[in-house]
């Protein structure tokens, strides 16, 4: 099956491209997602047999003063792509993220629960998803939470970095969330446009469930460097835009509709450290 990709260098990207070099993958110079009529022109012309949108506006706190932008990206793209691929009666799968979710109480989140953004990202990617519910294209709607890989701004890069420079470092604690592998998303994408015959939305992340600073504490730990983490709240560590405290994600469904299991994520840093350092 033809597999058109939008996105070429983000990590989700890269990551198809290793499994499978032969889809089609679209750079932003060949389709501009800030400009969604060319988005839904590229798939009617190529007339895939499937669209996996792998592109986003992902930069959270520069989205708070881009709200415009990130919306035209992460909303009306996908909403044209959506359409498209219903005029050709094939199926998108669109990966969304926790950031739907207002992060609140300590429970795990279900595909189902209803969403209350508290960012500007957040609120533009729901705006995507509604996009594609309603656009009446097949579809799965993928969310995941701290993707992280060897390629891209990721948190587990930004880590090793900081650590090349100092030996001390201090984390956010209260965030509790799933870190999940690039390579598994891609994994996950490709096999749900091989079976995919019905709309769903869905949740993908790392297990077991931690927190951002023992994250940290796993990355250095497993490259060898003596890094002293300090717990630190969210209160204490502002940014533009709000994070959600509890991104943890109820993933049984993508299990028992696709066979995809929730992957091991310090088995996936392993990888990805290995190939970094």
């Amino acid at each position: 099956m033809s597999v058109l990709v939008f996105g070429k260098t983000g990590q989700v990207a890269c990551e198809l491209q290793r499994l499978h070099p032969e889809f089609t993958y679209l750079s932003r110079e060949e389709a501009d997602l800030a400009q969604p009529e060319i988005c839904a022109e590229a798939i009617l012309k190529a007339k895939p047999g499937a669209v996996i949108n792998a592109a986003a506006y992902t930069a959270v706190d520069r989205a708070e003063e881009e709200e415009v932008l990130t919306h035209t990206i992460n909303a009306e793209a996908p909403a044209a792509m959506a359409r498209a691929c219903a005029t050709l009666g094939i199926p998108l799968i669109h990966i969304s993220t926790d950031y739907v979710f207002d992060g609140s109480g300590n429970h795990v989140f279900k595909p189902n629960n209803t969403p209350n953004p508290i960012n500007a990202y957040g609120r533009t990617k729901l705006a995507g998803e509604e996009a594609i519910r309603a656009s009446g294209a097949l579809h799965a709607i993928l969310r995941t939470s701290w993707v992280f890989s060897a390629h891209g701004n990721n948190f587990v890069k930004t880590m090793l970095r900081l650590s090349e420079t100092g030996n001390a470092l201090s984390i956010v604690s209260d965030q509790i969330g799933g870190p999940t592998p690039a390579s598994a998303i891609a994994t996950a994408c490709v096999r749900i446009s091989e079976i995919i015959t019905k709309s769903g939305t869905y949740h993908l992340s790392g297990a077991p469930e931690t927190s951002w600073a023992d994250f940290a504490r796993e990355i250095f730990a497993q490259a060898g460097r003596k890094v002293t983490i300090t717990d630190i709240e969210t209160v204490d560590y502002p940014t533009p835009a709000k994070r959600p405290l509890n991104s943890r994600l109820d993933c049984a469904s993508l299990l028992s509709d696709f066979g995809v299991n929730q992957p091991a994520w310090k088995d996936a840093l392993n990888n990805v450290i290995r190939e970094l350092t």
